[in-house]
C-alpha cells in the first residue's frame, strides 16, 4: 500500500532540507557532517545523498591537504622572514669596540637602499649605547665611486646631528687615488688610515667628544 501524497511530500521536503542545511555547513566551512541514509539501497533520494556525501568527504581531503599547505606555506614564509632579519643584521654588523666607540664594517655595493638601512641601525645604536664615536671602516670596499662617497658624508652628518664623532678609516691606495681623480670633497670627513690608528686617536681623547 502506498503512502498518502502529503506524507510522501512532507518526507521529500525534510528530506530537500537536510541536503540543503549540509550544503550551508559546506558552505561555512564544516565538512565533517554527513547526510544519513535511512532508505533502501538502489533508491533515487539514497542515491543522490550517497553522491552528497561522497562530495562533502572529498571536499574534506582537499580541505585538510590546503590547511597542510597553508601551514607549510607559512612557516617557509616565517623562516624567510628571519633568514632576512638574520642576513640584514649580518650584512651591518655594528660592533661596540670600546665604552662608547662603536664601529661599522662596510663590505660589499652601497646602494641607496643599503646605505639608508645602515645609516638607520646606525644611528639608533648610538643612541642605545650612548656611543660618542662611530667609526665606520670601508676595508672591505675596493671600488668607490661618487654616489658611494655621498652616502658616507650623508652617514657622517647624520652621526654629527646626535652629537657623536665619526671617523672613516679603512681607505686603499685605489680608492684615494679614485676619488681625488674623481674630485670628491670628503673634507666633512675624518679619515684615518686604519680603525688602528683611529682607535689610538680616540684613547688619547684627541677626537673623542666633550
Amino acid at each position: 500500500m502506498s503512502e498518502p501524497t502529503e506524507d510522501l511530500t512532507e518526507r521529500m521536503l525534510v528530506r530537500i532540507t537536510d541536503m540543503l542545511l549540509l550544503v550551508a555547513d559546506v558552505a561555512l566551512g564544516d565538512y565533517t557532517r554527513r547526510l544519513e541514509i535511512d532508505l533502501p539501497e538502489g533508491d533515487p533520494i539514497a542515491i543522490l545523498y550517497d553522491g552528497i556525501n561522497s562530495m562533502v568527504k572529498s571536499l574534506e581531503v582537499e580541505q585538510g591537504r590546503s590547511s597542510a599547505y597553508q601551514k607549510e606555506l607559512e612557516e617557509k614564509l616565517a623562516m624567510i622572514e628571519t633568514q632576512r632579519v638574520a642576513i640584514k643584521e649580518l650584512s651591518t654588523p655594528i660592533i661596540e669596540l670600546w665604552k662608547g666607540v662603536l664601529c661599522l664594517p662596510v663590505v660589499g655595493v652601497l646602494d641607496s637602499t643599503r646605505s639608508a638601512e645602515m645609516t638607520e641601525q646606525l644611528l639608533n645604536a648610538i643612541v642605545d649605547k650612548k656611543a660618542r664615536c662611530a667609526i665606520i671602516d670601508i676595508t672591505g670596499i675596493q671600488v668607490m665611486d661618487t654616489a658611494t662617497a655621498d652616502h658616507f658624508l650623508r652617514m657622517t652628518k647624520s652621526v654629527r646631528l646626535l652629537g657623536a664623532r665619526c671617523l672613516l678609516t679603512g681607505v686603499n691606495p685605489s680608492i684615494a687615488q679614485t676619488v681625488v681623480h674623481m674630485g670628491v670633497d670628503l673634507s666633512g670627513l675624518d679619515v684615518h688610515r686604519s680603525l688602528r690608528v683611529a682607535l689610538e686617536r680616540f684613547m688619547t681623547s684627541e677626537f673623542s667628544v666633550q
